[in-house]
């Protein structure tokens, strides 16, 4: 038997690797020659790089950066096993977890330390770049990120323009002459899962400014200030199309729309993004069964959450899904409906909710349910 194992990191206790190997363990005890192959899940967000590096190989790279607020943080993004592909979360340099509450306020938070970790990661040869870009705390529309990487964002003096949304009320031009030359060689995947524009009723200011600390006032003048930053940009950009309606490109602040724009990224689910980088769908095509999960299964699953993503490379070639969670709810039976034949949880009885999710005990669990689950495949 061959089972290739997938599935989500449940957080705060089991890493996606940890969850395949317990797993796993479970699987050999009912089939000890079973071939199970643990493949590493993420979907762009918290967690994707140390995921990445420990499921296909390489190494975390720490080093200090412009946090959020201006000060210096220490910032980390992965290298993988073949030297040229970095793995980031711009979260890890301009994550609103970094903020406390009470100085939240998007005119003054910066990308800036997002720009820093790509040009590390260029100076060490880096050239293809995966990007989760959820969990910001800004709305300065990428330009931080840029001007780190050269872009030259300038005011009525031709002055570089200030960090923060406060920086777009000023800007009246942009320079992509020294830009990193580099950049003309590297290809930026983004993990994006919101759909949101750039500017208006559905853009980032007003959707997602008062979660970063933003007031009715300032949502009002970010979103016209990136308006204005949008038209300044189809003009420096003359041989491409900048389009600021793009799906995403408001997505963490308007960093979507600095990645398409400038650096030519491509925004795409996250689920499907690291599913493809993974190679998973080659892998399953020879399983018997395949196996995944996350710490949650409910109705929300189904919205286009990694193990629906992986149940759905499965159905395309006719695998039976198994799928195990910390906890299920009753509106997960939407999952058997998207490909996953059947869920079971892994909590055993009743403890609490920092017993279930100690490590040990979650890995024990784990690996339980699964040997009692493949006892009816013998």
């Amino acid at each position: 038997m061959k089972t290739v194992i997938v599935i989500d990191s449940f957080k705060g206790s089991l890493s996606s690797i940890e969850a395949g190997q317990a797993a796993a363990e479970g699987i050999k005890r009912v089939f000890p020659d079973a071939v199970t192959q643990v493949c590493p899940l993420a979907d762009g967000g918290e967690g994707t790089v140390e995921t990445l590096i420990s499921g296909m190989g390489g190494a975390v790279r720490s080093l200090s950066v412009t946090g959020p607020l201006g000060e210096k943080v220490n910032g980390k993004y992965g290298i993988l096993e073949d030297g040229v592909t970095a793995v980031m979360e711009m979260a890890d340099a301009a994550g609103i977890t970094m903020v406390p509450p009470e100085q939240r306020n998007p005119l003054y938070t910066t990308t800036y330390g997002v720009g820093e970790l790509i040009r590390d990661a260029i100076e060490k040869g880096c050239r293809k770049f995966i990007i989760g870009i959820g969990g910001s705390a800004t709305n300065d529309g990428g330009v931080g990120m840029l001007q780190a990487l050269g872009f030259e964002f300038l005011d009525r003096e031709g002055k570089p323009v200030a960090h923060g949304a406060q920086g777009l009320e000023q800007l009246v031009c942009i320079g992509t002459g020294h830009a990193m030359k580099e950049l003309t060689d590297c290809a930026f995947h983004i993990a994006c899962d919101v759909k949101n524009a750039l500017c208006g009723p559905e853009g980032c200011s007003a959707v997602f400014g008062p979660q970063k600390g933003a007031d009715e006032d300032m949502i009002r003048k970010m979103d016209a200030w990136l308006s204005d930053y949008a038209a300044l940009a189809a003009a420096a950009c003359v041989d491409e199309k900048v389009d600021p309606d793009y799906p995403g490109t408001g997505a963490a602040g308007g960093l979507g729309f600095a990645f398409r724009t400038f650096l030519h990224g491509v925004l795409e689910p996250g689920v499907e993004l690291i599913l493809r980088e993974t190679k998973l769908e080659e892998k399953l095509q020879d399983a018997d069964v395949v196996v995944t999960g996350e710490g949650r299964l409910d109705g929300q699953t189904v919205m286009g959450k990694a193990p629906i993503g992986v149940a759905a490379l499965a159905k395309k070639y006719g695998k039976r899904v198994v799928a195990f969670s910390g906890c299920v709810t009753e509106d997960a039976r939407a999952c058997n409906d998207h490909g996953i034949d059947a869920f079971f949880p892994i909590v055993r009885g009743a403890v609490s909710l920092e017993e279930a999710m100690d490590r040990k005990n979650a890995a024990h669990n784990m690996a339980d349910t699964a040997e009692q689950v493949f006892r009816l495949m013998q």
